[in-house]
């Protein structure tokens, strides 16, 4: 192993035994890459090495392996951390169930934010609305500029000439439906003693139906 990667291990060790809490290889990886130089691969190694030589302790959840520092010293057979009182113990818990509560609250923060961010991406800029505004009002005088001119337009429907309209069209229709009854009826006696299909008949007849011209008679 070269002194580089020795240097490494040993500052993997210090970190560990600084920390004293439980650590993945990439979370060490990811901590000490500036410091130490080593890659991923490399980190793997030197944490599985110190744990095979005693010097931290290794646990195997599923896949992934978790490394803390030994709490008794490899050298003397010691703690080698300080002994913690009730009293520290009660104050460290206060202080974690503090930090809890503030992670909590920032963390709800974020999420507010990270809304209102979100809001804000999803609307017009300042110059798209002005754009927007813009053609609107050109939208809006080109409205303006036809109604002006049909409210001037001197040749108007009269309400009697509409009625008178819609009337006829009423009337026109009633026969087309009269007729085309009449048709039917005609055409169902004559099949009734004709040997071919109706189609063939209406060929022979030359008779166009509106089914023909895809038209149909509507509704009053």
């Amino acid at each position: 192993m070269s002194k580089k990667d020795n240097a490494g291990v040993a500052q993997i060790l210090a970190y560990l035994n600084e920390k004293n809490r439980p650590y993945s290889a990439q979370d060490v990886f990811t901590n000490l890459q500036k410091q130490c130089g080593l890659g991923k691969t490399a980190v793997v190694k030197a944490m599985e090495q110190l744990a095979q030589e005693g010097k931290i302790k290794e646990k195997v959840y599923g896949k992934q392996k978790i490394y803390f520092a030994d709490q008794i010293s490899f050298l003397t057979l010691q703690s080698q951390f300080a002994d913690v009182s009730d009293a520290e113990l009660k104050t460290m818990d206060a202080r974690v169930a503090e930090l809890s509560a503030e992670v909590q609250t920032i963390s709800q923060s974020c999420r507010q934010l990270e809304t209102e961010l979100k809001e804000l991406n999803s609307s017009l800029t300042t110059a798209e609305m002005k754009a927007q505004i813009q053609e609107l009002q050109a939208e809006c005088s080109g409205y303006r500029g036809r109604l002006d001119k049909i409210k001037s337009a001197t040749n108007h429907v009269t309400p009697e000439e509409k009625q008178k309209v819609y009337k006829e069209r009423e009337t026109y229709v009633k026969e087309w439906r009269k007729r085309k009854r009449m048709v039917t009826d005609m055409v169902g006696a004559i099949l009734e003693g004709y040997p071919k299909s109706k189609k063939q008949f209406l060929e022979e007849a030359g008779i166009e139906t509106d089914e023909d011209h895809k038209v149909t008679v509507p509704n009053i």
